[in-house]
């Protein structure tokens, strides 16, 4: 598929996603998020991915924020039907993909470029990346996620102060708040991601699916995340990788897992 505002790339199992608005720093318009969701859709039903990895463009920026051009003379109900559509689109359908999602934050990841990496199943940042939500600046808050996702993964707390101030922090404060897992230089950032990449497909990718939904279920209203663990574990044993992965234990050989 031909793409306007995004590159897709898919070599030996990583399909990897790149946004390309280079001239807008990468910001998120309709049409971006339009196409990150049918690049990510086919991605998730290609038998040959294993692995998403999500970036942007240049070093500048992974995504600057939204286009605020789209949206600055929207009424309330427009407002709204905008995060809620954007929400299903994207950001909670990579959150659910079953195939693992990598953001590898290059340069600013301000609010709808952050709630985009916080969609993720995680990050891994250049030490020149800036992360951010600025909304209450514009006199609006976080609508995709982000006042959600940043607690989950900081605490309310750091969170609070993030949005309140509409201040940006750098990849290493970000390293220790837990908002990243590792920071590089840039010219090292995608091959660290490749690098987790091939560790995640040296195991199962049907009981990895698994593990995503059970994860996952611990932030759900309403859903005891236990009792998904309990549904997940029990149909592993149905999978022909069980069988391959303990099969191969018991022999004393690496897993083939057939993804099944």
């Amino acid at each position: 598929m031909n793409y306007e505002n995004i590159l897709t790339t898919t070599e030996k199992g990583i399909t990897t996603i790149t946004i390309n608005r280079p001239s807008k720093l990468n910001a998120l318009n309709k049409a971006t998020i339009n196409e990150l969701h049918n690049a990510f859709k086919a991605a998730d039903e290609a038998a040959e991915t294993k692995v998403i990895i999500i970036t942007g463009s240049g070093e500048k920026a992974f995504v600057a924020g939204a286009d605020i051009s789209e949206f600055a003379d929207f009424s309330v109900e427009n407002g709204g039907k905008l995060a809620a559509e954007g929400q299903a689109l994207l950001f909670d359908f990579v959150e659910n993909l079953s195939t693992p999602v990598i953001a590898a934050v290059n340069g600013f990841a301000l609010g709808g470029g952050l709630e985009l990496a916080m969609s993720a199943h995680f990050r891994v940042a250049s030490d020149n990346a800036k992360m951010g939500l600025p909304e209450v600046s514009l006199g609006v808050i976080p609508g995709y996620g982000g006042t959600q996702r940043l607690p989950q993964l900081i605490g309310k707390g750091r969170a609070m102060e993030m949005v309140m101030t509409a201040g940006m922090i750098d990849a290493n404060k970000a390293l220790s708040y837990g908002l990243v897992n590792h920071v590089v230089a840039p010219e090292e950032l995608i091959t660290l991601a490749e690098k987790i990449a091939n560790k995640i497909m040296r195991n199962s990718s049907v009981a990895i699916s698994k593990a995503i939904k059970a994860v996952n279920a611990n932030f759900e209203d309403g859903v005891n995340g236990f009792n998904v663990e309990v549904e997940q574990f029990g149909a592993c044993f149905g999978t022909e990788d069980f069988k391959e992965g303990t099969t191969a234990f018991l022999e004393k050989r690496k897993a083939d897992f057939p993804g099944k």
